[in-house]
């Protein structure tokens, strides 16, 4: 049944999905004269989730992922950062870098794990929730994700990022340092220990990059080559 014409007691929200879809999409644009189902509104938005949330673990997921990408590269952390200048004086630059690539090598490698989490966020994706991400703004993906995933994709991000940081010796003299500073109020709660540390901002620069990737597509869906997205999208831009 089409949604945009039911005459008798239509739900708001689904409306609501794709005429804000119409406003985000196409500025001020109308509808085409021939309105979407609400089948393609919602194939069509979680088709771009899951394209949107499987280019940015392919993205991240491999060497140079993270390390080489400014936009989400996990630098040390901010207390470390502030005393870095003196300890590279005292020939212990080797060292902080050594720790720095290792941090964004172990986000590299816990990066993969997020996929099978991202695509059934999307399959559980209620109407409702399709509603609050076409209202949302520039955000409104990253934080659909966040609220569904981050919790649990922390919990599987933790083991990965511990395994490969504990292979850095100044990693595990980091938590003894850094726990120490902690209990004199110098350090806050997530750069007190190294792994938490990591695994945040791993998580922080994986949605970053969805949110990129949405961007991409939301301008250009018809580039994207899927039938879907251009139906869809393509319309609602037009």
């Amino acid at each position: 049944m089409n949604i945009l014409h039911t005459a008798h007691a239509p739900d708001l929200p689904r409306r609501l999905v794709l005429q804000h879809a119409a406003f985000l999409l196409g500025g001020t644009a109308a509808l085409p004269g021939w309105a979407l189902s609400e089948l393609d509104a919602t194939q069509g938005l979680r088709a771009a989730l899951e394209r949107g949330a499987g280019s940015a673990v392919s993205l991240l997921g491999r060497d140079g992922g993270y390390l080489n990408n400014p936009l989400v590269r996990i630098a040390l952390p901010e207390w470390l950062q502030q005393g870095a200048k003196l300890l590279r004086t005292f020939g212990q630059g080797a060292k902080l870098d050594a720790l720095e690539t290792a941090m964004n090598r172990a986000a590299e490698q816990a990066v993969p794990a997020a996929k099978p989490l991202l695509v059934n966020a999307v399959k559980s994706m209620s109407v409702q929730d399709a509603t609050q991400i076409l209202r949302g703004g520039e955000t409104s993906v990253t934080d659909f994700f966040a609220d569904k995933t981050r919790t649990p994709m922390g919990e599987k991000f933790l083991p990965i990022v511990t395994t490969a940081t504990e292979k850095v010796a100044l990693a595990q003299k980091y938590n003894a340092i850094a726990g120490k500073a902690k209990a004199l109020g110098l350090v806050n709660d997530q750069q007190a220990n190294i792994q938490q540390y990591v695994t945040g901002k791993a998580l922080d620069g994986l949605y970053r990059m969805i949110g990129e990737e949405e961007k991409k597509i939301r301008q250009d869906p018809i580039g994207t080559g899927s039938k879907i997205l251009q139906s869809v999208f393509g319309a609602l831009k037009g």
